[in-house]
């Protein structure tokens, strides 16, 4: 599924089109996502998009109406195309924009989001549970290292978790605890002060590097230009499982945490 990393570079990706642009035309394709596409969301029509925002994997168009707040799920893309380029089959929701180009979310799964709210405040149900930001100051060895007193959770799965810090998905766990040494499975009460600066530096810099290369590049995920990541080029233990580990040789182990795919080195993470 598209991970912060994706979702950072589509909200890039699409951003000089359609920031300052009125939106034409609200379409409705097929409301049935993973909440139903509220009718509300025909507020969008004739309004000025004045910013784009990303909180977490959400991404919130302001205009002043409201705010229409969009999520991938595990499949979904958004492409700006021609207004007049034919719909493909998957294609669920449509902005048609007064440029004569369009944003379209495309999803075959749907379990992405489209909703409304005429005040953000409104959407406090979706966006409060949410820890902070990881490549934001909020988000540092102290916090992370009080939240995880007395949690007996895997790190892992503890840096997985939304409402500790948003955004740190499978693949990003996988790298960051390779690059600070972590075993997975380790529980994060039991991890020091000055080990969680080394994981909190490589959180931010796995992230901060995958969005700088484009994204990873996933079967389900393109850029609004359509371009692909190449960040997975340079994973590290991701995916690798019975390869060698890059950095020692040894033959590297893949498990289940939590229901997710997890590899790591014996060697090298302790």
């Amino acid at each position: 599924m598209p991970e912060l990393p994706e979702v950072e570079v589509t909200r890039m990706g699409i951003s000089p089109y359609l920031i300052s642009q009125t939106v034409k035309k609200v379409a409705v394709y097929n409301p049935n996502m993973r909440w139903p596409i509220p009718a509300e969301i025909a507020e969008l029509n004739g309004q000025m998009i004045e910013k784009i925002e990303r909180r977490a994997k959400y991404l919130l168009l302001y205009c002043t109406a409201g705010v229409a707040l969009l999520h991938l799920g595990m499949s979904g893309k958004l492409c700006v195309v021609s207004s007049s380029e034919p719909l493909k089959k998957h294609d669920h929701f449509e902005l048609f924009l007064q440029s004569g180009k369009s944003l379209r979310l495309n999803d075959t799964r749907r379990f992405g989001a489209v909703l409304w709210f005429n005040e953000l405040s409104d959407a406090d149900h979706v966006l409060a549970h949410l820890g902070p930001e990881p490549l934001t100051d909020n988000f540092n060895s102290e916090y992370l290292h009080q939240k995880a007193q007395k949690r007996q959770v895997s790190i892992k799965t503890f840096i997985m978790d939304n409402k500790v810090v948003v955004g740190v998905g499978n693949i990003y766990a996988n790298e960051a605890l390779f690059m600070s040494g972590i075993h997975p499975k380790k529980a994060a009460a039991k991890i020091s002060l000055a080990k969680y600066k080394i994981l909190v530096e490589n959180i931010k810099l796995v992230l901060a590097k995958a969005i700088k290369q484009g994204g990873t590049t996933l079967k389900d995920f393109s850029q609004a230009d359509g371009k692909p990541g190449y960040f997975a080029q340079e994973l590290m233990v991701y995916g690798r499982a019975g390869e060698k580990c890059k950095k020692c040789d040894l033959e590297l182990t893949g498990l289940m945490i939590s229901q997710r795919a997890t590899v790591y080195c014996k060697n090298c993470q302790k």
